[in-house]
């Protein structure tokens, strides 16, 4: 939050109720490595999505990627279930949990990403707001 207002001169009211809503719905990375890693999984044991198990994973992406916690981790356990809801083997998991401490930094920096910009677009937002009203 101290980024946000000193760097991007982001209010402190818009801050303090964007980054901490952000923080917890608003995982980009997080959708985006489920996807991914469920591509790369079903290429490698040769399986062939159809369009409706490729929705699926956009839906439990999505969904998972809203109930994951902010821990390290965390979204291994949740492409898991992501794997499992399309019939992907859950072994392809090995594949990606020795990179994953790394993948899980880009991950949190394209949430924080996300997370400031919307709080600068909101930020801006409320001072044209602000200045038509007075």
């Amino acid at each position: 939050m101290k980024n946000c207002q000193e760097n991007l001169g982001v209010s402190r009211e818009v801050s303090s109720f964007v980054l901490p809503l952000g923080a917890t719905i608003n995982m980009d990375g997080t959708a985006l490595y489920m996807g991914v890693c469920s591509l790369f999984i079903a290429n490698v044991f040769g399986i062939d999505l159809t369009a409706g198990q490729m929705m699926m994973i956009v839906l439990t992406g999505t969904l998972a990627s809203i109930g994951t916690a902010g821990v390290p981790g965390a979204g291994l356990i949740m492409l898991a279930m992501v794997l499992q809801s399309v019939g992907l083997p859950i072994e392809g998991l090995a594949l990606v949990a020795g990179i994953d401490r790394v993948l899980d930094m880009f991950r949190t920096c394209l949430n924080i990403t996300g997370d400031a910009a919307v709080a600068t677009v909101m930020s801006e937002t409320e001072k044209k707001y602000s200045q038509v009203t007075a």
